[in-house]
């Protein structure tokens, strides 16, 4: 009996995935799937399309452009929502999505690429950022740690689904194809949205556009991605220092209570600390970019076999926050928050405490061990992290921007973390194990500090959240 008692509080995947919700799941796992699977893809893509159309010279800013993009429109998720309804929301993602694939598919040469780029971002940040919001307001309460863990799981899943469609197509020069495809499967995502999200009503956002924070932050990611691209030297130290500048300019327009992007409640609660957590987590994915290119050229490893070594980290955040979204009670969910920075950090140093010239096969096997470790470490607390920030913020506006900022948090990270590991890798080069090294321990040493923002947000479990699950159930 107590155990049905607590199923009906927590609610059940089977229940998640049932008939009545598993259409909603779908939709909002599909769209941040979309979102997840084509920065890989198109990574595995672009050489193929370089030596059609050209462009060399450009080659990262097609990663840049779309973050960027993906970035400001992630900003606006909680107004969109709230102007348009789940529905329109949605399907807005999904039109911006699909137009930009197919301009990406008819470029003729790379300045249409980056437009096409540009256009894909604005709807991925949106469709990444409404498969979080959404589950506030299309789901029982009772299931959001689950449906937060599905959600947050098509980021893994992604990781691994990008480069093996990615490298087929590039195998068999249809990249133009891929890209149509992308098309099209946002038209199927979108028949699905219209019959299966709830109509929720349209209202009137009561804050503007964030003009001023868009500025800020886009200028601050921008600075930190040129970083990573201009040569080693004065040029990197400016443009890291310019980045960091905007970054704290960000914040403390945001603390000064300026027209914001995250709910009111931030720096004043415990979701300041959970942000803060969700951003550490972030910033050890920074590291995947680059484990196929050390597994190439330190473990000798094939493309393809390099390739599976880089999806090793999400492998074991999505494996294991499938498992960890059924923790029950606060103390446990307290726990597997405290421990996911420390696991995290602790996998990354012994991945790079391995690296060497000339590795057996038993090293390139302990490699694979300390990645699944090292997301697995994503993954024990990330759920409920999302639960804690949809918990926050009450209902409305505020409660959709808390939610929708877990994603922002997420991306602006993301971007930074990826910005600093390119920083790393250069500094060390060419010695590859050296930059390998280098990348590795600096991030794993940050992860590892992210235990004090972890407890600040485990703190915050148990809270409003809990007591609005109790009533529910009542």
């Amino acid at each position: 009996m107590a155990q049905v008692e607590r199923e009906a509080v927590t609610g059940t995947w089977r229940e998640l995935l049932g008939t009545r919700y598993g259409p909603i799941g779908a939709v909002l796992a599909g769209g941040v799937l979309v979102e997840a699977s084509n920065v890989y893809l198109t990574t595995s893509l672009l050489p193929t399309i370089v030596a059609e159309i050209g462009g060399a010279d450009f080659y990262a800013w097609t990663m840049m452009t779309f973050l960027l993009a993906s970035v400001v429109s992630s900003m606006l998720v909680s107004r969109i929502l709230i102007r348009q309804g789940a529905v329109r929301a949605y399907l807005l993602a999904l039109g911006l999505f699909a137009l930009g694939s197919v301009l990406c598919a008819a470029s003729p040469w790379m300045s249409a690429l980056l437009v096409g780029r540009t256009v894909q971002g604005l709807g991925g940040g949106l469709l990444a950022g409404l498969g979080y919001a959404l589950i506030q307001r299309a789901l029982p309460e009772r299931l959001w740690a689950r449906a937060a863990a599905l959600v947050s799981a098509m980021w893994g899943v992604g990781n691994i689904v990008g480069p093996v469609i990615g490298g087929v197509a590039a195998q068999l020069h249809a990249w133009r194809v891929t890209f149509v495809g992308l098309a099209v499967l946002c038209a199927l995502i979108g028949a699905v949205a219209v019959r299966s999200l709830p109509a929720t009503e349209r209202g009137v956002s009561r804050e503007p556009v964030p003009l001023t924070s868009l500025v800020l932050l886009t200028g601050g990611v921008a600075a930190v991605g040129i970083a990573s691209i201009v040569p080693t030297g004065i040029a990197t130290a400016l443009a890291l220092v310019a980045g960091l500048a905007l970054g704290a300019w960000f914040i403390r327009y945001q603390r000064r209570g300026g027209n914001s992007i995250l709910p009111t409640v931030t720096f004043t609660s415990s979701l300041r600390w959970v942000y803060l957590t969700v951003a550490v987590m972030a910033f050890g994915i920074g590291t995947e970019a680059f484990i196929p290119l050390f597994g190439q050229e330190i473990g000798g490893l094939i493309p393809f076999a390099a390739g599976l070594m880089g999806a090793a980290l999400s492998l074991g955040w999505s494996l294991t926050q499938i498992v960890t979204a059924n923790a029950n009670s606060d103390a446990a969910r307290r726990r597997l928050i405290v421990a996911g920075p420390l696991l995290l950090g602790a996998g990354l140093a012994g991945y790079g405490l391995l690296q060497h010239t000339g590795p057996s096969t038993l090293v390139v096997a302990l490699w694979f061990v300390t990645l699944f470790a090292a997301g697995a470490g994503i993954g024990l607390g990330f759920p409920h992290l999302t639960v804690a920030a949809l918990g926050s913020a009450g209902d409305g506006e505020e409660g959709a921007k808390a939610a929708a900022g877990v994603n922002t948090v997420f991306l602006i990270a993301s971007a930074f973390s990826a910005a600093l590991a390119g920083v790393l890798v250069n500094l060390a080069a060419p010695d590859l194990v050296r930059s390998a090294q280098l990348l590795m321990l600096v991030f794993a040493g940050i992860c590892v500090a992210g235990v004090l923002a972890a407890r600040g947000a485990g703190a915050g479990i148990g809270g409003r959240a809990a007591a609005a699950s109790v009533d529910a159930a009542a």
